[in-house]
């Protein structure tokens, strides 16, 4: 008997195999151990309960499915953003996934969105937004160091996001030769040195955003903001607690991700 498949069924069914070139993430959950692997001819894994796995032998399975190990067993996963960011290769801090989906929402980071990254860092933020944007709007992403954006770059690729993002190098102060941007996001140590350029990139209506770990920076950075004619100036610190939700005993986890980040937000008017 021949089963026909419309192409909707048909792209679903290929695109939930496990191919070359795709990221996997091998996931222990007794153990509650995961890694981030890209599939590679010749490819093996160390993991922590055995000998190497080849990574060839998952090529054509399907995603979800089961790995028998020498100690135990794991399932092959599709990652999400939040695995791609917070296991991405780091040679500076990352942001969240908390900080980055309340960030994205609040500043309305949508499909066609245009934005401007002022500090690329490993890029952890940069995947999320390009995510974000889709393949109608683009990320243009800048910092001054010319070797941190080599680690974002892979990062990025590995995620599968670099046709969305344009890098780019660029002192402090600097202008923009652009001055589309729908939103700006600043993770920089004195972002109010560079509000005056860019303001002079945003559209009217257009949101910036600053990111920092400290009270003196983000206080510094909103009066900025107000001297400068931004208008809904908000600050905000989002804390993380994780719940054990089990059967007769759920409780929080004894340790959480409190503070990470304050982000400022304000709206330039024209």
């Amino acid at each position: 008997m021949v089963i026909e498949m419309n192409i909707e069924e048909q792209v679903n069914v290929s695109s939930n195999s496990i191919r070359e070139g795709d990221a996997v993430l091998l996931w222990f959950g007794e153990d509650e151990v995961s890694y981030l692997v890209d599939v590679t001819l010749g490819k093996r894994i160390g993991i922590h309960c055995g000998r190497p796995l080849l990574v060839d032998e998952w090529i054509g399975r399907p995603f979800g499915d089961k790995v028998v190990c020498e100690h135990g067993e794991a399932r092959l996963l599709k990652p999400t953003m939040e695995d791609f960011m917070m296991k991405a290769s780091r040679e500076s801090g990352i942001i969240y996934p908390k900080d980055a989906g309340y960030l994205i929402v609040k500043a309305s980071v949508s499909p066609g969105s245009q934005i401007l990254e002022i500090g690329t860092g490993s890029g952890s933020l940069t995947m999320a937004l390009a995510q974000a944007v889709s393949s109608t709007g683009h990320v243009w992403t800048y910092d001054r160091r010319e070797d941190l954006p080599k680690n974002a770059i892979k990062n990025i690729k590995r995620a599968g996001f670099e046709k969305n993002v344009t890098f780019s190098q660029r002192q402090a102060g600097e202008p923009f030769r652009e001055n589309f941007f729908d939103v700006a996001i600043l993770d920089i140590p004195t972002p109010w040195e560079e509000v005056e350029v860019v303001k002079q990139a945003l559209k009217g209506g257009g949101r910036i955003v600053s990111l920092n770990p400290t009270m003196n920076q983000i206080e510094r950075m909103a009066e900025t903001l107000r001297e400068k004619g931004f208008l809904r100036v908000e600050s905000v610190e989002l804390l993380e607690r994780p719940i054990l939700a089990r059967a007769g005993k759920t409780r929080p986890v004894q340790r959480m991700v409190s503070h990470t980040e304050y982000l400022v937000f304000g709206t330039r008017v024209l």
